[in-house]
């Protein structure tokens, strides 16, 4: 029984060495074949020649007519649009700022004008320029300034819309333009 174990421990450890040299090969070219060192960087020089003068010729496009050459490329090669989630650059460069400084929206012309609270101290003060401002009655006037938070008026330019949380403020009320 001692002789059997023996032999088969030497058995198995003589298997193992054998293996052992094709297993650290196997795992040394796994490690060359999956390794990204000797790739090129993207963009970098290992890439052909030609393409890289198109893409520096491409880059300095405007918006305008890199979506002229987009759809000429796309009539030329009949490739049809699909609709794909694009993802936008967290720093654009170049003409690209321009072109996403122009994608802004317009600046905001109109505001709600909102009573959002009152200082119980200055509510008459409050009731009495409400009143003023609105040419609400002074119980319309004093039933708004109760029930607030409420829109006092809707849609006024900037400036005017400015002006009124100014004045309300000054008396002891918050404002809020939306």
């Amino acid at each position: 029984s001692r002789a059997v174990s023996s032999f088969a421990s030497s058995l198995a450890r003589r298997s193992v060495r054998a293996v052992q040299p094709r297993i650290q090969a196997t795992a040394i070219g796994a490690r060359r074949l999956y390794s990204t060192e000797n790739l090129p960087a993207p963009g970098a020089g290992g890439s052909d020649p030609k393409i890289a003068s198109i893409v520096d010729e491409i880059s300095k496009l405007t918006l305008l007519q890199t979506a002229d050459l987009v759809s000429q490329l796309k009539t030329r090669l009949n490739i049809q649009d699909i609709a794909m989630p694009v993802a936008m650059p967290s720093a654009p460069a170049g003409g690209a700022a321009a072109a996403v400084e122009e994608e802004k929206p317009a600046e905001k012309t109109d505001f709600k004008v909102k009573l959002e609270k009152i200082d119980p101290a200055a509510k008459a003060k409050v009731i009495r320029e409400v009143k003023n401002l609105t040419g609400m009655n002074l119980v319309e006037a004093k039933k708004f300034v109760e029930s607030v938070p409420k829109v006092l008026k809707d849609s006024a330019p900037k400036e005017e819309a400015e002006k009124l949380k100014k004045a309300l403020e000054a008396l002891g009320a918050t404002v809020v333009l939306e």
